[in-house]
Parts: C-alpha cells; structure tokens; sequence
C-alpha cells in the first residue's frame, strides 16, 4: 500500500467499498438495448462487449484509447506495437464502435503526437475529421535529446454533416490587460466583474487551461492516463445536449461517466479492469455530493489558475478520508 501524504486527496477504495461497487457492474453475454446500458459501468473487454451493443445508441462517442506505447493498466500491460500493427488494431476498434453511432453522433478520439500519425488516416476512412484539438499537459516530463513532450491531441470527428456544436456553452473567460472602452465609456467586448475585468473568447484548438489531475485535487485516482474533468467538460457541453447518450469505451477511472452525470448527460462505459470500475463507481457516487468541475463555474471556463478554479458550488470533501458508505 502507497504512502501518502497528510493532505492527499487521491480516490482510493477500501475492500468492503470494492465489494459493494463491484456489485453494480454489468457484463454483457447477449444483445442489450441501450435502456439497459443507460447510466452503467460494463466490466469487460472491450471486444468481448462489441458485439452485445445496440445499434445506433450513442450521440457522443469519447474514445480514449491505449496510446501506441507500452503501459501497464493495474496489471494488464498494452505493448507498443508496429505502425501498421496499431494501424490495424485502431481499425477493428472503430469497425466495432460505429454501428453504435446515431446518425448525428460526434466523435472525439484522445492520442499523443506519435499515435496522431497513425490513426489520422484511419480516422478519414470511417468518418469526417473537422479538427484536431492539442491541449498542454503542464506535467510533461523532461528529455535530454529531444523537446519535453507536454502536449496531447483530441481528434474532432463527426458521422456526417448533421451534428451538434454548442460554441456559446465552451467559451473560455480571460482576464483583459488592456481594458478598452468605446467613446461613451463603456467596456468594448468585455465585462467589469467584482474580481476583475473579464472577456468570453471563442474556443480555439489550442488549450492551455487544462489542469492534470494530482494527488491534493480530489478527482485524483491512481490511473496512469487519467483526463481531467474539465476536460472532458468541454467536450461533452460543445458536442452534447442534456439527455444525450455519452459512451466511452475506455472508461479508466471513470471521469467521461462522472462529467456526463455532473452535466445532465446519459452514459455508459466499458472498463476491463474490475478496480478501476470501482473507482468510477466511486466518484459517480460522490458526484450527488459534489457536481463542481474545477476551472468551471457558473457556466464558464476560466483560465487555468485564476480566480475561477477556486468558485465552486458547493464544498469539495476529500475521497482519501470519507468512505462512500459512511452514515
């Protein structure tokens, strides 16, 4: 067991939270309708699953697939594999998962820099690419022979020519340096807060106001790819109603579940591993406590580590110390 330190807010489950939790996930063994799927955990292998799921049930598909590197995933290790290896198995994987698209679903797929070469072709074979998203992750490690690696890529798919973007629900407030008024004194394209003068700008491809999710911050698991919230926020308001159908094969530690819930949105993921679905299971629970996405408030994204990653709507309680099933 991890030593942590005093004030570590990393979710954790205890053996009697893993007994109960893992009594909630379903494994797939015949056709299942997307009622039964609705607001569900499938403990299994993704591939096993495939061929149990619905036709036609997901307005939004959020893939976050093992990147082409070697990783372990509490025990079970993804191997790097060949170009046209990982070419090939990307390929069965969006064979298997676009039947399940409605026919005005989008979809995002998550990869680093590498893994966007080889999966930028196959992605065109089975649908339409609108963009590619790059995001800074601020932890990206050092390297001696070549630059530090602190960005990934989000790839912006749709089905066809029908689908949902929500522009006006991902706008990103800033602050103004140059605070300019028109001739009778007023505030040109911004507002005077009490805590500041601000401005709602556009989202653009490029996004530096991501936070990666660390051990005082209490969305923390120990999944080694974990996707912040507010993230994952952004993808579900610009791309999803409220009542949409969110899917995420690669569940993890749950966070896509956990934000389609704190946004009003259905969904279902699918998690091979038994521990990491109990996490999920976990923070779903606690998100009827806290429905508060760090970096947003109010409607708004704020740039990371201003004022408005501290306005949450209610108080967050630390997952290390407080069990789901205390009275």
């Amino acid at each position: 067991m991890k030593t942590r330190a005093p004030r570590n807010r990393t979710l954790t489950c205890d053996d009697e939270e893993r007994a109960k939790l893992s009594s909630n996930l379903l494994t797939l063994e015949c056709q299942t309708s997307s009622a039964e799927l609705c607001d569900r955990i499938v403990n299994q292998d993704l591939f096993t699953a495939a061929g149990f799921l619905p036709a036609g049930f997901v307005d939004l598909l959020v893939l976050d697939p093992p990147y082409n590197l070697s990783k372990d995933y509490n025990g079970s290790p993804f191997q790097v594999k060949t170009d046209s290896g990982y070419q090939e198995w990307f390929r069965h994987l969006a064979q298997q998962l676009r039947p399940t698209l409605a026919p005005h679903a989008t979809v995002y797929v998550c990869s680093d820099w590498k893994t966007s070469i080889l999966i930028a072709p196959v992605l065109q074979e089975f649908f339409q690419i609108r963009n590619r998203i790059t995001w800074e992750r601020e932890k990206g490690r050092g390297a001696k022979s070549n630059w530090k690696n602190n960005t990934e890529d989000i790839w912006y798919c749709t089905l066809s020519d029908s689908y949902v973007f929500n522009v006006d629900a991902v706008k990103l407030k800033r602050k103004v340096i140059a605070p300019y008024r028109d001739s009778n004194g007023k505030p040109k394209d911004w507002q005077e807060d009490d805590d500041g003068n601000y401005r709602l700008t556009h989202p653009s491809n490029i996004w530096t106001d991501i936070t990666i999710p660390f051990w005082s911050m209490p969305e923390n698991t120990d999944h080694p790819t974990q996707k912040p919230e507010k993230l994952i926020a952004k993808l579900i308001l610009s791309s999803s109603n409220e009542g949409d159908f969110v899917f995420d094969p690669f569940l993890g530690s749950g966070t896509t579940a956990v934000v389609a819930k704190k946004l009003n949105r259905h969904y279902c993921g699918i998690e091979q591993d038994v521990e990491y679905c109990c996490w999920a299971e976990k923070r779903l629970a606690l998100a009827d406590v806290d429905s508060g996405i760090q970096g947003y408030s109010d409607g708004t994204f704020w740039e990371r580590n201003t004022l408005g990653d501290q306005k949450q709507k209610k108080p967050v309680r630390s997952s290390q110390t407080m069990s789901l099933f205390d009275e």
